[in-house]
């Protein structure tokens, strides 16, 4: 017996390839395949030789009655009028409650025109997550239903999107067992969470299906599950997060949607920068897209030539729902052999007097000719360009086009003018440059130079190498995403330790030899009424605490406030950490995360650096923040919720003073 090597293993993984369970799935000849493998497939394949594709056709229809029929599927679930939007959600956004386009740290109030107007280039929003927890949870004992709770006007922000016609998921995550218990179970929590907010749907972080208590507790609310969800649970899941599935070249089908029409799924590949293959899969499909340009704080914004195909995409989509959720759909049929030799593909939706050709192109140069075998029996429409059809067609490069025809003296549909119209009107773009963003540190004013306690740790005028050590989560570091056009990144790729070695000056300035104590904040309080803007969690952490200990509950302003009176301000992470190794630097107990003046935003995502550790440590799962105490080298990366949510009872703070040269 032989054993592999795990050296060898390790050195032959490509995180740029698709990983065994991520590849599109053989078909066998008859539809017969193991359900094991059948019910849980990603995509069907299509054969390499379009000679197959009439006989590969009647094997999917031949797979779907023999797996319906097995599993005896009645599909009720999706004729409920509650909850038939979701077949027609086509484009969904995960989006960070605290998105700085969602809401305004300085007002700190939400704007959701404002987010609508931002992203306005991605044609618009069926619906969307609004992601609240990860990465922030674990910082301290809330769980993950608190993220919401404690939001003011949360209801009121889901009445906003729902009266601009978008529907709202929140975020289940079933990885949360290691913080503050309630001792009712998650299924019970989430659906009071459901009413309490008036939100629609639940996304299954990490899960592909919610167990029996999870969906009893919430029948009548829509269920989106991550990757594949298997055809057993297509009966009452009635979306899926299409994560990470390759396709065949000649694009084959998403096996769930082949499996029951009505099945919405979003495609995705959260760390590309070029998303043309989630969205012609979903184009040939006539299926969604999961639009998430911000992944967990990390800018992975889309290019102008993917958004420019992703909104050719939703205008047809939209009017033509009827005709892809209705129509007779028949895979890969109705190209030219010229056209398939150029890379061109072509599926046909017939639904009455109305025929849908979509149409995509693998080549990176633009395809122009007329794609369809069939010739034209009645009037034809580019619905993607805005034009009739005289002639040729231009199927963009990497891009997508639609084709309609209108049986011979048949009425147009009422939506075709106006989607023409809107069509004609886009200019479109072949711009595939990535839209690059710089988190820029926010710096406040210098402190007064005043005389700060001798007990003060002096750091020096200089430039200096520092080590920086953090862990690899998908949250990034200081620019640029951790991963870029990764396969679904696992460890050991995923939560490692990491080091960064930089350069920076730093000093003169004094850093106090320890955190800001209750009774000193106190004091402050009763020496200056001041009052924070948003009282929500002020001071959680300190009911009955140890007038000596760190003082907690404080955001970022409310330390700069405190600084501020005391003729100081915040160090920076590099202060900080250059103090720590100090003489005279020491910790209050219980330790707690120390805020520093290393506030980042690259107008989408607000974060800041923090520094030390904490005493408490959410235990359980890789996902939460990290915690228990720490070396001065490591810094951890929190992306600031607002209205009181940053105010934890692990975060306390120091101050610092700068310093004239003559007194470093």
């Amino acid at each position: 017996m032989t054993h592999a090597d795990p050296a060898a293993a390790a050195d032959a993984f490509d995180p740029l390839a698709p990983r065994p369970i991520d590849r599109p799935t053989v078909l066998p000849p008859g539809g017969k395949i193991d359900p094991e493998a059948g019910d849980v497939a990603k995509i069907f394949a299509a054969p390499d030789d379009p000679a197959d594709w009439p006989a590969w056709r009647e094997d999917l229809a031949a797979w779907r009655d023999e797996a319906r029929a097995r599993l005896a599927y009645s599909g009720e679930a999706y004729e409920d009028p509650a909850t038939r939007w979701a077949s027609r959600a086509f484009a969904v956004a995960q989006v960070w409650l605290w998105d700085e386009r969602l809401f305004d740290h300085a007002s700190q109030t939400f704007t959701v025109d404002r987010f609508l107007d931002a992203i306005a280039s991605q044609g618009g929003l069926d619906g969307l997550v609004l992601w609240h927890a990860y990465p922030v949870i674990g910082i301290d004992d809330r769980n993950q239903f608190d993220y919401y709770r404690d939001v003011p006007g949360l209801a009121g922000l889901v009445r906003e999107f729902h009266d601009r016609g978008l529907r709202v998921f929140v975020d289940y995550n079933p990885w949360d067992t290691g913080t503050r218990r309630t001792g009712r179970e998650d299924a019970a929590e989430l659906a009071d969470l459901m009413r309490e907010t008036g939100a629609d749907g639940v996304f299954l972080d990490t899960l592909k299906e919610g167990d029996a208590a999870l969906t009893r507790a919430l029948a009548g609310y829509v269920l989106e599950g991550e990757s594949r969800v298997a055809n057993p649970r297509i009966e009452d899941h009635l979306l899926s997060w299409a994560q990470w599935f390759a396709d065949s070249e000649a694009p084959g089908v998403q096996r769930a949607h082949w499996y029951e029409r009505r099945h919405m799924m979003h495609s995705i590949r959260r760390w590309n920068r070029d998303h043309s293959g989630e969205l012609q899969t979903a184009w040939m499909n006539g299926t969604g897209v999961l639009v998430w340009d911000a992944v967990f704080g990390v800018w992975v914004g889309w290019n102008r030539r993917d958004e420019a195909t992703l909104r050719r995409m939703l205008r047809v989509q939209r009017a033509a729902a009827d005709v892809l959720l209705d129509g007779e759909w028949a895979p890969l049929e109705g190209a030219t052999p010229e056209a398939v030799a150029a890379g061109v593909y072509a599926s046909r939706w017939t639904r009455g007097d109305l025929t849908l050709w979509t149409i995509i192109n693998r080549r990176d140069l633009d395809w122009v000719g007329d794609p369809l075998a069939a010739p034209a029996a009645g009037r034809r429409f580019d619905v993607t360009a805005g034009t009739e059809v005289a002639g040729a067609v231009k199927v963009p490069a990497r891009g997508v086009a639609g084709v309609l025809e209108l049986a011979p003296g048949a009425a147009p549909p009422a939506w075709l003018d106006g989607l023409l119209r809107e069509a004609a009107a886009d200019p479109g773009s072949s711009d595939a440059a990535f839209p690059a963003r710089e988190a820029v540190r926010v710096r406040p004013p210098r402190s007064a130079i005043t005389s700060p306690p001798n007990t003060a740790v002096r750091v020096e005028a200089g430039r200096r190498d520092v080590t920086v050590a953090y862990r690899r989560r998908e949250t990034g570091f200081y620019q640029g995403a951790p991963y870029v056009e990764e396969w679904k990144p696992l460890p050991p790729r995923l939560h490692d330790p990491r080091e960064e070695r930089l350069e920076i000056a730093a000093g003169p300035v004094a850093v106090a030899a320890t955190e800001v104590t209750v009774r000193q904040y106190r004091q402050f309080l009763d020496r200056t009424g001041y009052a924070p803007q948003v009282p929500n969690r002020f001071l959680c952490g300190t009911e009955g605490a140890d007038p000596m200990a760190p003082v907690t509950g404080v955001s970022l302003d409310d330390a700069r406030a405190y600084a501020a009176w005391a003729g100081a301000r915040l160090p920076d992470e590099f202060e900080w950490q250059l103090a720590a190794g100090l003489p005279g630097f020491t910790r209050r107990r219980p330790a707690v995360w120390n805020w520093t003046e290393s506030e980042h935003s690259d107008g989408v995502t607000r974060f800041t650096m923090l520094k030390g550790g904490s005493a408490h440590r959410s235990e359980g799962s890789d996902w939460y923040a990290d915690g228990g105490p720490r070396d001065p080298e490591f810094s951890l990366k929190l992306l600031l919720p607002g209205l009181g949510l940053e105010r934890s009872s692990s975060i306390g703070f120091r101050i610092a003073w700068d310093l004239p040269e003559a007194t470093a």
